[in-house]
């Protein structure tokens, strides 16, 4: 039972965020930024973001070009440049609300690896180069064939490389962690271990039962906002909204690593990048599930092997090929995806909004979908 004082000061908000992910944090912000005066609580079950937020390969980027390529099928091109501006943006907004050194931003720029089967892509680069120009201060694409020799990329598989100068890298723990610094700088209250149970509706406002090991609480809000990624469909199965699992893997410091930046092969579904340490740089690798769609549709944040040993062939044959590597570190984190890859902000309740936007994508996405979340649930 709780005590007078606990009731009093931790139980009743104006908005409580569910998800202290990238996009649960970025709405929060926005509210505390909209609205100064209001109370704002974020709820993370686990005792940091369990997600994607803090499990990612910590790419600022806005999609290679196969890639946009493909969305273009999917989507049309109006939408895909509507999403590649936000992207774009959102980017901009993340980097002037933490500061580059506060999140490890670097700008080495963006690489797309291209093979016999998707080399034909070069002919579109003109076409994407024109269909983005308002966005980017220059060409967004531009070919450069010269660094699989320079940066030692096995030539039997790429025939190609692609450049964006406009893509980055992060640190997404440093990320995450200063988005949660300044949060509560600001005012929001951000509860860890808060695993919500159960969401009531009321007239006047909605109930979200927590459950934290044995203790129960139950906290009420004018409004609730579902910031939760893959896990959405606990709350929202109507949106379809499933999770895809990416496995990662990173290499110990590899002395004299001939390249900086990141990298995307197979339309993104494989991605690598170098990492920055005291020791030396590294190597980070990951993707991989299409080789597996169903065993990676989940939440577990467990291993495929199968899929962990093609990362570590390709690392072996293509990336480094007649160099020797260790393994140091794997891991796995659970992304979200919409069969339209396309942002959703929508009121599932009079009092309940949901925001959603990764698709892969969160580190770009996370500020600006927040944002919207965020008037979304003000009523805007």
């Amino acid at each position: 039972m709780l005590s007078y004082w606990e009731q009093d000061a931790w139980t009743q908000y104006d908005f409580v965020v569910v998800g202290a992910g990238i996009i649960g944090l970025s709405t929060a912000l926005s509210l505390k930024e909209q609205r100064p005066q209001s109370s704002v609580a974020v709820l993370e079950r686990g005792f940091i973001p369990r997600g994607a937020s803090t499990r990612n390969a910590g790419f600022a980027c806005f999609g290679s070009l196969t890639e946009i390529l493909s969305d273009m099928q999917t989507n049309g091109e109006e939408a895909t440049v509507r999403l590649v501006r936000a992207r774009y943006a959102g980017l901009d907004v993340l980097r002037k609300r933490l500061g580059d050194s506060a999140c490890g931003y670097e700008q080495h720029g963006g690489f797309e690896l291209l093979f016999e089967s998707n080399v034909a892509a070069l002919e579109q680069i003109e076409r994407i180069n024109n269909a983005l120009r308002d966005i980017f201060p220059s060409a967004a694409f531009h070919e450069r064939n010269d660094l699989i020799a320079e940066y030692g990329f096995g030539t039997n598989r790429v025939k190609a490389i692609v450049k964006s100068d406009f893509e980055g890298q992060i640190h997404s723990g440093r990320m995450m962690r200063s988005l949660a610094v300044l949060a509560q700088e600001r005012g929001v209250m951000l509860l860890w271990g808060a695993d919500v149970q159960a969401i009531d509706h009321e007239p006047t406002a909605v109930q979200l039962h927590l459950k934290h090991n044995d203790e129960s609480l139950t906290i009420r809000a004018a409004q609730a906002v579902l910031c939760t990624n893959a896990f959405t469909s606990t709350f929202a199965p109507e949106l379809g909204i499933k999770p895809a699992r990416g496995q990662i893997l990173m290499t110990s410091p590899i002395a004299d690593l001939p390249f900086r930046g990141v990298f995307h092969f197979d339309e993104g579904f494989y991605y690598f990048r170098n990492v920055s340490s005291p020791h030396g740089e590294r190597i980070l690798l990951g993707g991989g599930r299409n080789l597996d769609f169903d065993a990676e549709e989940t939440t577990a944040l467990t291993l495929n092997a199968a899929i962990q040993q093609e990362l570590e062939r390709l690392l072996r044959e293509m990336i480094l090929p007649e160099r020797s590597f260790t393994i140091e570190q794997r891991w796995s984190g659970i992304m979200g995806f919409h069969a339209s890859k396309l942002p959703i902000v929508r009121r599932t309740h009079e009092r309940l909004v949901v925001g959603f936007a990764c698709n892969g994508m969160g580190v770009a996405l996370g500020s600006t979908i927040g944002a919207d979340t965020a008037r979304c649930a003000l009523g805007e």
